[in-house]
């Protein structure tokens, strides 16, 4: 059976969304067209829950490349080298899960609008809109311009055009306030077509003022993404936001998606990805990835209460973001070749506090990651009353410890302030490092989202090493010699640490090689869709996507 019989039956593919664990097992199914979907049959209140199950699944599951390259996790000595990913070189068949299974999920919030909207149930439509957008979201940030305006209408147009990223993203702010009005105006009763909506909502349970906040967090993660592309205006969009009156998510309001998960049977994603499989049985994954030994020892150099127990939170803290192998809590070289010493069974592996337990709820947007977005919008002066950037930033610090399950997390994050005074990637206030060396401010809250979404959201992190120039920041890179900037962000350098993300160690890896700024499209596109992607020219893994202007 070809794979789009699989992706493409409307609601059983939610129901049965593929487990992609990364790129290390990235489907590589080449004849599958991912424009011609078949419709289904089935109703709007059946189709919702699946399809949100199915989104928390692409957040949970999709990133295990990205958080390779970030920083985050290796792969262990005890597994031979993924060559494409850790020389970056890698091609059309490379992390397909992605493209496949956001179109996927799209087609079936599509599903959700129509039949919604025919039964007048505007709750649901409204909701369709909203994490549609989600997901197109995704694809301009990994592949730039992608099929959109003419996407999903199966047989009617099975070559869609693509649609710039840029009109895209444009086009996403306006179906949010679509779906952000439908829901605020939808009445709810016990008899009518929005009945079920506390039920079949497995992320607010029909709580409206939580999906405002949501979709204006939505809306502003991607100004954040576009912030220096003129032509989306800020002002016009905050207005917006500000307008409505909903305001973001905030302390303890992580957006999290449960539709029941009960142990071996139905676990959460992520545990069943990474931690133990339905069967019961340990993952793979957690054999695979382990602790990268660059960020791991970032990590502990902060005396971080999220990993150690010590000095930086008097004695306060916690394995939460990593968990001690027999070796303790360290790390291997990303992309070193097989070797014993780096051994799975003796690295550190993420930790309980990113992959919780099996019922757990699945993580769609934390509070950690929509005030770190509100700092920055306060730190660039679009957010101007409420708390600072400072008090922001810190309010996201103590969101992400308390996200985590570290004890007595606000004492923790604290003595983690303390503990790190004067150094710019903890210290909003610190003083700019040596000559030229990054100060305060951006470098903290850009610093801090990379200590908070470690296996959380991965992807909203290499956004922002793409879209932030270091040049915004510093003006020399003290950790080397060279006097001028990165054209990408760089952390950890004024910390007293080693500038990074660390650059792959394989050995097959060429000096000019570096970590990609997007992926190539499927090869299923070049198949079946060929006039229409061959028009977006040449793209290799350093074609910039729109916001991408470094």
């Amino acid at each position: 059976m070809k794979l789009k019989k699989l992706i493409y039956v409307g609601i059983a593919s939610a129901l049965v969304l593929s487990a992609g664990t990364g790129c290390r097992k990235s489907q590589f199914n080449i004849n599958q067209n991912i424009n011609n979907p078949t419709d289904s049959t089935v109703a709007y209140n059946v189709v919702m829950p699946a399809a949100m199950n199915a989104t928390g699944t692409i957040v949970a599951q999709q990133w295990g490349t990205i958080q390779n390259w970030m920083g985050y996790w290796a792969r262990s000595g005890t597994y031979a080298p993924s060559v494409l990913e850790e020389t970056y070189q890698i091609t059309t068949g490379f992390g397909n899960g992605i493209w496949n299974n956001c179109y996927n999920n799209s087609y079936n919030y599509q599903i959700v609008i129509s039949k919604a909207a025919q039964a007048n149930a505007t709750f649901y439509q409204g909701i369709g809109e909203i994490m549609k957008a989600f997901n197109f979201q995704t694809l301009v940030d990994v592949y730039g311009n992608v099929p959109y305006s003419e996407a999903m209408k199966g047989s009617g147009n099975p070559t869609p055009k693509y649609d710039n990223g840029l009109d895209i993203y444009k086009d996403l702010f306006r179906r949010i306030d679509i779906g952000m009005n439908l829901i605020k105006n939808a009445v709810v009763s016990t008899t009518n077509p929005n009945k079920g909506i506390a039920t079949d909502d497995i992320m607010f349970q029909g709580n409206k003022t939580k999906w405002m906040k949501f979709g204006n967090t939505l809306k502003l993660r991607m100004l954040i993404h576009a912030y220096a592309v003129g032509a989306i205006d800020k002002a016009a969009e905050m207005a917006i936001i500000n307008a409505e009156g909903s305001g973001f998510l905030g302390a303890g309001e992580d957006a999290m998606i449960n539709p029941g998960y009960t142990g071996n049977s139905k676990p959460n994603p992520f545990w069943n990805a990474y931690k133990t499989g339905s069967d019961g049985t340990s993952s793979t994954n957690d054999v695979y990835y382990k602790a990268n030994k660059w960020g791991i020892e970032y990590y502990k150099g902060d005396g971080d209460p999220r990993v150690i127990v010590g000095v930086a939170a008097a004695g306060l803290g916690a394995q939460r973001i990593y968990v001690a192998g027999s070796d303790g809590l360290v790390g291997v070289p990303y992309g070193l070749p097989p070797n014993d010493t780096y051994a799975a069974a003796k690295l550190a592996g993420y930790g309980p506090g990113i992959y919780k337990s099996a019922t757990a709820s699945q993580a769609v947007i934390t509070a950690s990651e929509s005030l770190f977005l509100q700092a920055e919008a306060r730190l660039r002066g679009w957010i101007t009353s409420g708390p600072t950037a400072q008090a922001l930033c810190n309010s996201a610090m103590d969101e992400s410890f308390r996200y985590l399950e570290v004890p007595s997390y606000a004492a923790a994050a604290q003595a983690y302030r303390n503990y790190n005074a004067g150094f710019a990637d903890v210290d909003f206030t610190a003083p700019p490092v040596g000559v030229g060396g990054p100060t305060g401010g951006l470098f903290t809250i850009l610093s801090q989202k990379w200590f908070a979404l470690n296996g959380i959201n991965t992807l909203e992190v290499w956004c922002d090493w793409r879209r932030v120039p270091y040049s915004e920041v510093a003006t020399k890179v003290i950790g080397t010699n060279s006097a001028a900037p990165t054209g990408t962000f760089v952390y950890g350098d004024g910390a007293g640490y080693t500038p990074g993300p660390a650059r792959s160690v394989s050995p097959q890896i060429t000096p000019a090689d570096n970590i990609p700024v997007r992926y190539l499209y499927p090869q299923s596109e070049y198949n079946y869709n060929t006039a229409n992607v061959a028009a977006q020219g040449t793209i290799t893994r350093y074609s910039r996507v729109f916001w991408d202007l470094n």
